[in-house]
């Protein structure tokens, strides 16, 4: 009896030993890109400096860690309170962790299926008829119970594979949720930013028409004693006039931009309690953090996302690979029948079954292979989209270092501008006043101001959105920052080395 049972046992702890090897390619993450620079030149120690606290210069950091909150570095307490209320509000955020509680939930089902043996209970009665049975007419009942376990051994780690690859969905919506966190919080900064730059200005406008509106008071009036003609009066009022147009336009974008604001943070346009944002309220940050180019491939989520895209693809290699194979499955019952309820108690109503399957594809007119070759095509595009999404990332992270680097430079050439056209309108309007010039070069030196004055308040805006892209072309600190959602990542089953 000893025997009869450890033969079953010997064999299945034998196939349990052959499950361990899974066929198809073990997936490695691709190499990172080497050198120690993003762009052709290096970077230089800092940026150039210009007047105003949006002039200071920034420092580059080789190697510096980015915080998880790094809007925080921009010293805004409307900023913080805007992008905490909005992290909470988000539908976009709500809904890429529903779709990472999905991805999680389709891998416990299919482990759950793939991993243990399936066990069901039966119970059951019948009523049968048989002439040669005496009594009763020959009528009798029979009840059963019983247990039974199938199992399907992965002897070749199709199974395993097929766990691979919907571990790496789940990772790849962990970065996808990571990816919209940062998207989002990145939007709320530079469309907080957008609506400083348009109040600036708005009031840059509003002043540069006070101005306007005087002169034109004071040239009407020496139109009234005769001192000048009416041509002059008239280029004046339309200068006025093109000032004037030009706010509708900007008030337009600011109030545009508010609603934009408002459904970043998950509110409506007509709700009340949105912050306003002005330059003067936000601190530009002074050391900026420069990643490793080794380190940005782990710290973009978008390549993290198509790195666990690549890896369900080479799983799916290992998944078609492992159909070629024979399949192999266990099944086995144990319970009792009997004529009575109280015999199925009686160890002589026990009755069991031991039994194995195995199946192996011969002929499909070569459907398993074209799926093998399909899924194979199916990596190398991976792989060609995760190298397309690296490339995309190097180039986000050095457009991002050129443009703080060459914007600081512009702030500096238009705050000279800007300070020239001051002092020139200064000088030409008492020169007019005292008849030493005529209107016409008042006016030339009115529209240079106008000019100089929007263009530094714009350089100014420019620095302040360099930063913020600069953060999020670097990955945004997601990695220090606990998890987005209570979900925890599923461990990934080892894979032992396959041929394939």
């Amino acid at each position: 009896m000893f025997f009869s049972i450890r033969q079953p046992i010997l064999g299945i702890l034998m196939a349990c030993l052959l499950a361990a090897c899974a066929v198809g390619p073990d997936f490695r993450p691709p190499a990172a890109p080497g050198g120690d620079r993003y762009t052709p030149a290096p970077l230089p120690a800092h940026t150039v400096a210009a007047p105003g606290p949006a002039g200071q210069a920034q420092r580059f950091v080789p190697g510096q860690d980015i915080p998880a909150q790094w809007w925080s570095l921009f010293q805004s307490p409307a900023l913080d309170q805007l992008v905490r209320g909005a992290l909470a509000r988000s539908p976009g955020l709500a809904s890429a962790q529903a779709a990472l509680r999905q991805a999680d939930e389709n891998y416990r089902t299919l482990s759950g299926r793939l991993l243990y043996p399936e066990v069901g209970a039966r119970l059951g009665v019948s009523r049968e008829k048989n002439s040669s049975l005496e009594g009763a007419g020959g009528v009798l009942n029979l009840y059963n119970a019983s247990v039974n376990v199938s199992y399907a051994l992965d002897v070749f780690g199709g199974n395993k594979r097929q766990l691979e690859g919907l571990q790496a969905l789940v990772d790849y919506r962990q970065y996808q949720l990571e990816a919209v966190y940062l998207a989002l919080t990145a939007n709320l900064v530079t469309a907080a930013i957008r609506e400083a730059s348009l109040r600036a200005q708005l009031q840059a406008t509003g002043e540069i028409l006070d101005a306007q509106q005087k002169q034109l008071d004071l040239i009407e009036q020496q139109l009234r004693f005769g001192a000048i003609g009416r041509a002059t009066v008239l280029v004046q009022r339309n200068t006025v006039a093109q000032t004037r147009a030009s706010v509708p336009p900007l008030e337009k974008a600011l109030a545009l931009t508010r609603h934009q604001l408002s459904v970043y943070a998950g509110r409506l346009p007509s709700e009340p309690g949105m912050p306003e944002f002005d330059l003067a309220s936000l601190h530009l940050p002074q050391d900026l953090p420069v990643s490793l180019p080794s380190a940005l491939v782990r710290q973009r989520p978008d390549i993290r996302a198509s790195e666990a895209l690549l890896q369900q693809a080479s799983a799916q290699i290992g998944v078609a690979t492992a159909a070629m194979y024979p399949q192999f499955t266990l099944t086995g019952n144990a319970g009792a029948l009997a004529t009575s309820v109280p015999a199925l108690l009686h160890a002589s109503s026990a009755v069991w079954g031991v039994a194995a399957g195995l199946a192996q594809p011969i002929f499909n007119g070569g459907a398993l292979r074209a799926q093998r070759r399909a899924a194979i095509a199916a990596y190398e595009g991976a792989a060609a989209d995760y190298r397309a999404t690296v490339l995309a990332a190097f180039q986000n992270v050095a457009d991002s270092l050129r443009a703080l680097e060459a914007d600081a430079a512009a702030l500096q050439q238009q705050a000279e501008v800007e300070a020239l056209a001051s002092e020139s309108l200064a000088l030409s309007t008492q020169q007019f006043k005292l008849g030493a010039i005529s209107y016409l070069s008042l006016l030339d030196a009115q529209r240079t101001y106008q000019q100089a004055r929007v263009g530094l308040v714009q350089a100014q805006a420019a620095r302040y959105a360099d930063s913020a892209a600069l953060f999020q072309a670097l990955g945004g600190g997601w990695w220090n920052r606990p998890a987005l959602d209570n979900v925890s990542a599923t461990t990934t089953l080892p894979v032992a080395a396959g041929t394939d």
